[in-house]
């Protein structure tokens, strides 16, 4: 998901039992932040998430907080690249085209309106275009 999305989840969007996230995002109507789209939710995610959301009501944090944290983790971790939501967005996306997931399902999964847009992510190395050659033939 965004940062921003992230940003404004709340508990009400949280069907646990479902282990789904209903998130509103980007675009809409004049931009009201109407768009709905559910995401699973993998176990890992609901560990991570389950504290916090039990003792509050939304993530409390904001966009740039998020961005902040990311960056200090990445820093941590002594990852020299730059490292953002983004990019942590983006590389989500690589791998699961590389997983095999396809770009239809994609495209639901990042909030995207059109097929193009997902398509930016398609950018796989030569490697791996040979190999999904070779396994497909």
């Amino acid at each position: 998901m965004r940062v921003s999305e992230l940003a404004n989840l709340k508990k009400d969007n949280i069907p646990w039992q479902e282990r789904r996230l209903i998130i509103y995002g980007k675009g809409g109507p004049c931009g009201k932040k109407t768009k709905r789209r559910i995401l699973p939710m993998s176990e890992r995610i609901r560990g991570l998430i389950d504290h916090h959301f039990a003792e509050h009501n939304n993530a409390g944090m904001t966009a740039r907080t998020g961005q902040r944290v990311v960056k200090q983790v990445a820093n941590r971790a002594g990852i020299s690249k730059p490292v953002t939501p983004h990019v942590l967005r983006h590389r989500y996306s690589v791998s699961c085209i590389k997983k095999g997931i396809s770009t239809r399902a994609l495209t639901a999964l990042l909030g995207h309106d059109r097929l193009a847009t997902t398509e930016i992510y398609l950018n796989l190395s030569p490697e791996d275009a040979i190999r999904e050659f070779q396994n497909k033939w």
